[in-house]
């Protein structure tokens, strides 16, 4: 087992994290608005949701999820979560308040908003199915069954690492901007999430079609 090998899982669990979805717009979004915790406890939940996705396809229960049925009620039920979500941000724009705005939303809050909206998403279960399922296959044929838990530690640790630079990176934003700043941020983050849940919505009429 090598150094090298297991940096490697650490960057194949940060580029996991690292494209702009749902979570990462969410994260963006309570970062800016509210501070340091309320980003990295975002994706404290998206990354408890990972960990799920993760045990269960460790588990082997890919094969549930392959049932078209099931396909179809992850594709609609995400796509609900996202545009209520989204909804909600774009409508709360106009009360943000810049003197108040930091801590304004509980922590507790933040952490069901990754925790459901990465739970919830039909792109995070078929993501993980297909990366991590294979990358479970790959490293059980070549290192054995025995190191699969010290690997997948490594995939988890990097997207705890992706989870802080952007937590850092909101907070040193956040000094610089404006009510008006803010509340386009906002507003832009719902219109993303809405975008998604459409997309969501689409593919899972589309199925049942």
């Amino acid at each position: 087992m090598s150094i090298s090998l297991l940096a490697s899982y650490i960057f194949l669990g940060l580029t996991l994290a690292a494209p702009i979805g749902p979570v990462n717009s969410a994260r963006l979004d309570k970062g800016i608005k509210n501070g340091f915790w309320h980003a990295w406890i975002v994706g404290t939940g998206s990354m408890i949701a990972d960990a799920i996705f993760m045990f269960l396809i460790y588990l082997g229960l890919v094969n549930f999820l392959d049932m078209p049925i099931i396909q179809i009620f992850l594709w609609l039920f995400g796509g609900f979560v996202l545009i209520y979500s989204g909804m909600e941000g774009i409508i709360k724009a106009n009360s943000i308040q810049l003197a108040s705005s930091r801590g304004r939303e509980s922590l507790f809050k933040c952490f069901l908003t990754g925790f459901i909206l990465s739970i919830s998403s039909p792109l995070s279960i078929l993501f993980w199915i297909g990366i991590y399922g294979s990358v479970l296959a790959k490293t059980a044929s070549n290192y054995g069954y025995a190191d699969l838990l010290i690997y997948s530690s490594m995939i988890f640790l990097g997207l705890a690492v992706w989870d802080v630079i952007i937590a850092a990176i909101t907070t040193g934003f956040r000094r610089f901007l404006t009510y008006n700043s803010l509340k386009t941020i906002s507003v832009f983050s719902g219109m993303s999430l809405i975008g998604f849940g459409l997309y969501f919505g689409y593919q899972g009429i589309k199925a049942l079609i």
